[in-house]
């Protein structure tokens, strides 16, 4: 996935590089900087020495040393003053220079911190807003991957608002479904819920393609060939993927970049068009990136075996976003994050 949002220390994160957030003087002296130097080992303080001073917004690289990442790319934030003396401008350089630093030196990986969120004070939510909407942007002109590392549930704060809208639609979305039934029927309905999506997974895993949106009558079927059945199926993902391509006006580096996929998953989808099945997260992310309603949405999953049910947090998150019109792929993504789920893109 180009763009990951994780709960992970930086440090042990196995990637070509990286960011650490330090001062002018890069000494290690608290926080971030401080555990970065500790796993790298003493060798970094003495490359350090020779780099400075860094200024706010810029960026300078250095060996990883004893971390897993190769390199470690050393950039300064600013502290912020409630936005009133340019401290979006020097985020922005930030991420954008040692993004430019990490392609300079061949990186294919490079993670993040939320920078300037910890000691400096910038607030959570705008850091990992305005993370997102720079790397995306830089991500559409460079083929890379980047992970945002969220250290624990505290080190980022999710919409409040957004939240309880989504929890609110999840349990309306439930009582409406259930509302014919009674209070003693609630249970039953949803194990079988349950059993029948996990048995339509199970099948869908077993072979390359299930599935025509709609069966065929019986006696239709039984009247055909084996191979005249065949030959009557519905186009595979693939194909209805690259319908809904040319439908939208997109090119195909468009969507797979609007959908967070990387090049290398979408060369397979084109090299192998009958036989590629794609995994839930990733059919859903180039539905968003294609801004499909809801049937349209439902149409390309089938083709792949797979649905949009009413019994899963992450299928009544999709569905709330899509119902609302907001295809905006990172901000479902914090959604997903924020209930635990499994995130959009491959």
């Amino acid at each position: 996935m180009p763009l990951k949002i994780i709960r992970q220390d930086i440090t042990k994160m196995n990637v070509d590089a990286i960011v650490n957030t330090t001062n002018e003087e890069m000494v290690g002296y608290s926080g971030l900087d401080l555990a970065v130097h500790a796993a790298a080992g003493p060798m970094l303080e003495v490359e350090c020495a020779k780099l400075t001073p860094l200024g706010l917004g810029c960026a300078k690289i250095t060996n990883g040393y004893n971390l897993n990442a190769k390199y470690i790319i050393h950039t300064s934030g600013p502290v912020w003053h409630g936005g009133l003396v340019g401290e979006s401008v020097i985020l922005k350089s930030c991420y954008t220079e040692s993004l430019k630093l990490a392609i300079a030196n061949g990186c294919e990986s490079v993670a993040f911190p939320l920078i300037s969120a910890g000691a400096y004070g910038y607030p959570k939510d705008k850091v990992l807003k305005f993370a997102i909407q720079v790397i995306t942007e830089f991500l559409f002109e460079h083929e890379m991957t980047v992970y945002l590392c969220v250290f624990d549930r505290t080190s980022y704060e999710f919409s409040r608002v957004l939240f309880d809208e989504i929890t609110e639609f999840i349990d309306d979305d439930y009582v409406e479904e259930c509302k014919s039934l009674s209070e003693a029927d609630y249970g039953i309905l949803e194990e079988k819920l349950l059993a029948d999506e996990l048995e339509r997974e199970d099948k869908c895993d077993a072979v390359p393609f299930v599935c025509a949106s709609v069966s065929a009558p019986i006696s239709s079927v039984a009247n055909k060939t084996l191979e005249e059945y065949m030959k009557s199926m519905d186009k595979s993902f693939a194909y209805k993927l690259f319908d809904y391509i040319d439908a939208k006006g997109m090119t195909d580096v468009e969507c797979y970049k609007k959908a967070n996929v990387d090049k290398k998953t979408f060369s397979k989808i084109k090299c192998n068009p009958q036989t590629y099945k794609p995994s839930k997260q990733t059919a859903v992310a180039f539905a968003i990136a294609l801004e499909l309603n809801l049937d349209e949405t439902q149409d390309l999953l089938a083709s792949a075996g797979l649905t949009l049910s009413r019994s899963f947090t992450f299928d009544k998150i999709i569905r709330y976003f899509i119902q609302k019109g907001n295809y905006n792929i990172f901000e479902i993504n914090e959604a997903l994050f924020e209930f635990d789920q499994i995130l959009l893109g491959c």
